[in-house]
């Protein structure tokens, strides 16, 4: 990907100085290394397990894509990727567009992710709305780095659109998965849904979100986003805030870039990072009660509360990407979080569930690890190189 905050890499393979030259004095640098390879080998043994996951599997030999594990994998692989990002996928990327690709051609005859009768009432509308949206971003990432929209992703997108909310008070939006799991499938996802979609048409290259046949449906999710803007937390802003850098006027009101950019750094921690338990709670549109149990999951345990992977990845890209990490010095804070916070074993980066208390070493309890090892990967391949 293009980086819009490129610095020259460190001299030797031990050392990481001289981030943000151009900044001021004061500026803190990162020190030590990342291992690049690493976190491709344990992006890929965890894609490749997903694939082949019987509870993954889905109808006309297909399977689901998750936010946690598949969506993160296709937004970051490629970066990791030795040399150019225009090189041939590798193995499990190219099986995963061909899975999109496969559910995109055959729409009307696969099966919802989850229909109605086995998951309850309204998820196979969930599951349609959820799906048409990750396939068009996927695809028109992919699609982005060759620089031609092809016919798969334009049918992706067709999909999308017609499963728009046109009407209600969510309108607008897609219908998105609730099966009460924060901070991708539960009640007040569905805006972080909205806010990808944006991100899609934004991305797709050859111009296409100057298509005059879609620009009643941008005018509608313009509006949806704009209007239920003011409750939605700092974790949903700051993908809004991604989506902009994409999409250019979809922030309505221009002072809201920099009141997200304060908010999500305000939400730092001492030691560099971010925490996605503090990026998500939020009093906003929320009842006392739910704020409370926010620091609850739902065994019971307590809310994990120190600086992660993903939030600290996806912060310290999405500031980069909107251009803050020129100039400010805990953007390289975060940078060094990720440096030192690798783990050194596996390569990935700690990530933790809003949900459950997971077993670390279990398949599942990589689920957050898959999406921190991703955004790590991406802010770090972005801002220093791979």
């Amino acid at each position: 990907m293009a980086s819009n905050y490129r610095v020259v890499h460190a001299l030797g393979a031990g050392l990481l100085a001289g981030l943000f030259a151009a900044c001021s004095h004061s500026q803190p640098k990162a020190a030590g290394s990342w291992n690049p390879s690493a976190a491709a080998t344990y992006l890929d043994q965890r894609e490749a397990w997903w694939m082949g996951w019987k509870v993954a599997a889905r109808d006309h030999e297909t399977f689901c894509v998750s936010c946690h594990t598949v969506l993160p994998y296709a937004l970051s692989r490629a970066s990791l990727r030795p040399g150019s990002a225009d090189q041939v996928p590798t193995v499990n990327e190219q099986r995963l567009l061909d899975n999109v690709r496969k559910r995109v051609r055959l729409w009307k005859e696969v099966s919802p992710y989850y229909g109605d009768q086995d998951y309850g009432a309204n998820k196979a509308a969930e599951s349609r709305g959820t799906e048409a949206v990750l396939n068009a971003l996927i695809l028109a990432v992919n699609d982005a780095r060759r620089g031609q929209l092809s016919d798969d992703t334009r049918a992706a997108f067709d999909n999308m659109w017609a499963l728009q909310q046109t009407t209600g008070e969510k309108k607008g939006a897609w219908r998105w998965l609730d099966f009460g799991l924060r901070p991708w499938e539960a009640k007040d996802s569905q805006y972080f849904g909205a806010a990808l979609a944006a991100l899609a048409v934004g991305t797709a290259p050859q111009n296409y979100r100057s298509t005059p046949n879609i620009q009643n449906n941008l005018q509608l999710l313009r509006a949806y986003l704009d209007s239920e803007y003011s409750t939605q937390s700092s974790f949903d802003r700051m993908v809004l805030l991604y989506a902009s850098t994409k999409l250019p006027n979809l922030l309505i009101e221009p002072e809201r870039r920099e009141s997200i950019i304060r908010e999500v750094l305000s939400k730092q921690l001492e030691d560099g990072g971010w925490s996605l338990s503090s990026l998500k709670r939020s009093w906003r549109g929320s009842t006392v009660r739910a704020y409370v149990r926010s620091w609850i999951r739902q065994d019971g345990t307590p809310v994990e509360s120190k600086s992660d992977g993903y939030a600290t990845g996806l912060a310290v890209f999405v500031l980069g990407q909107e251009g803050t990490a020129r100039e400010n010095a805990q953007v390289a804070q975060g940078l060094n979080w990720l440096v030192r916070n690798q783990n050194k074993i596996d390569g990935s980066w700690p990530g933790y569930s809003l949900n459950k208390s997971r077993n670390p070493a279990s398949n599942v309890g990589h689920f957050m690890s898959d999406a921190a090892t991703a955004y790590a990967a991406l802010a770090l391949t972005e801002a220093i190189g791979n």
